[in-house]
């Protein structure tokens, strides 16, 4: 017979499991917040950065491509990091040296300290958010009460990016640029405090290795490609140096090719891609992430270049844009469930391809009312076409053991669609003096890739009807 005081004791045991397990989603949804708010706080800040450091618009785009270029190239290997050195361990070193690359950034004296200090920054971030979910996934056992902590850590995530170029712009205005990274560090102490009482101690899995060779050429093509797009318009095409970095970039990919195929742990399973689901989702978030960013770096050289604005008044003309992300990342999952993953990616698709189109009237004067529409167009497209929706649509055809390597390489095409779009808006619609010229060609060359990518997804992706 079962007393009274073993009731009570499961009833305390209960109560600690669900504290522990609401303190750790916390931690984990603080230090997701910002991993992803710093990737749309900084852009405000592009004019502002630039007159107090110096360095023109190719520091300009170091600054911003730093970060994401860090985290696309190492997030593969970021999760491993944690089977072989305990998850507890490296989230928590992830969280507190992404903190003290926010202290670098906020007393950058130059611009190269600044662009070191945004590396650090992104090459935390590639640890943090593999070993988030791994950790949510281990401590939320239930299956619902683990869809529901992904669903929040998901949703964070899109809040962040629709808070940061108004949070940008209200820091900027009022404290200065530095204060968009001061503002990471008190999250940053709640969040590692929280992980540090709330995650498990497991032993590591040490037999597991790194695919150190292929993470190495790995980043020597993302870097060396990055180096000669953004270099190009500036040295010209033909300088030696532009030269030399194509082509490193074009060998690293034949190696890295070669060398997965006959790796013993290699950092992407071959014949990855070759599913066509998974190429689908990885090539849809790329082309999402590549028109997105050739947008917010294009219009905030225009916004406060050549119309005066200030860093506030940008970022509250991108308010439609991320606050449409940041709905459409809190119902993208109920969307999929209602329409199915193909019809939800194409409706995604569709929107991004009409919003370049509809922010292609900015040159001609159109008044905001017009080009906020299109902004709201873009971000409802980005979450209902990538994100949750792209895993979705790949996870039923990716075996079991390559799940999270599907979802490591959907997330690295997704941070690389963010260096390349760039990149590719600077030398589409280069700045001359104060004015961006042929701002069209960058809106237009996202539209194109919005429509490859539905076309691809009409293609690939097998009809699925919608889910109740």
């Amino acid at each position: 017979m079962t007393s009274d005081s073993d009731i009570s004791r499961t009833d305390t045991s209960t109560n600690q499991h669900d504290l522990r397990r609401r303190t750790l989603l916390w931690g984990i949804c603080a230090v997701t917040f910002i991993v992803y708010l710093d990737t749309s706080i900084a852009p405000v800040a592009i004019p502002t950065i630039a007159d107090s450091l110096g360095g023109g618009d190719t520091a300009a785009q170091w600054m911003l491509d730093a970060y994401t270029l860090a985290f696309a190239c190492l997030l593969l290997s970021g999760g491993l990091l944690g089977d072989r050195f305990g998850t507890r361990r490296m989230l928590l070193g992830g969280t507190g040296a992404f903190g003290l690359a926010s202290i670098v950034c906020a007393l950058a004296p130059t611009m190269n300290v600044l662009i070191t200090g945004r590396a650090l920054q992104g090459v935390c971030a590639a640890v943090i958010v593999p070993l988030s979910v791994a950790a949510l996934t281990t401590h939320f056992p239930d299956p619902m009460a683990r869809a529901k902590a992904i669903g929040l850590w998901g949703g964070t995530a899109g809040v962040a990016l629709a808070l940061g170029p108004l949070v940008g712009g209200v820091l900027v205005s009022s404290a200065g640029w530095q204060s968009l990274f001061w503002i990471n560090i008190p999250i940053a102490v709640f969040a590692l405090a929280a992980l540090r009482i709330s995650l498990h101690h497991k032993a590591s899995s040490r037999s597991g290795g790194i695919d150190v060779v292929g993470q190495a050429l790995f980043v020597a093509a993302g870097v060396g490609a990055t180096l000669a797009l953004v270099e190009g318009p500036h040295r010209g095409w033909a300088h030696p140096f532009v030269l030399v970095t194509f082509a490193v970039a074009a060998l690293s990919v034949v190696l890295f090719v070669v060398w997965e195929r006959h790796a013993e742990r290699p950092m992407l399973p071959p014949g990855l891609l070759r599913i066509p689901e998974v190429f689908a989702a990885c090539a849809v978030n790329f082309l999402g992430l590549f028109g997105l960013y050739g947008v917010l770096f294009i219009l905030t050289l225009y916004l406060q270049g050549e119309r005066g604005l200030s860093p506030i008044a940008t970022g509250l003309e991108f308010l439609p844009l991320f606050g449409a992300m940041g709905a459409g990342s809190l119902t993208a999952s109920y969307i999929v469930r209602r329409l199915g993953t193909r019809p939800t990616m194409l409706l995604g698709l569709g929107s991004i391809c009409v919003g370049m189109l509809g922010l292609m009237s900015i040159p001609a004067g159109a008044p905001f009312a017009v080009y906020g529409v299109a902004l709201t167009l873009l971000g409802i497209g980005i979450p209902l076409s990538g994100g949750v929706v792209a895993i979705a649509a790949m996870m039923n055809a990716v075996p079991a053991e390559s799940v999270g390597a599907a979802s490591g390489a959907m997330n690295t095409f997704r941070q690389f669609g963010a260096v390349f779009g760039v990149a590719a808006a600077a030398i589409a619609s280069p700045r001359v003096g104060s004015e961006v010229t042929s701002m069209s060609t960058t809106f237009m060359i996202g539209a194109g890739g919005a429509l490859a990518g539905a076309i691809l997804t009409a293609v690939v992706l097998r009809p699925s009807g919608p889910r109740r």
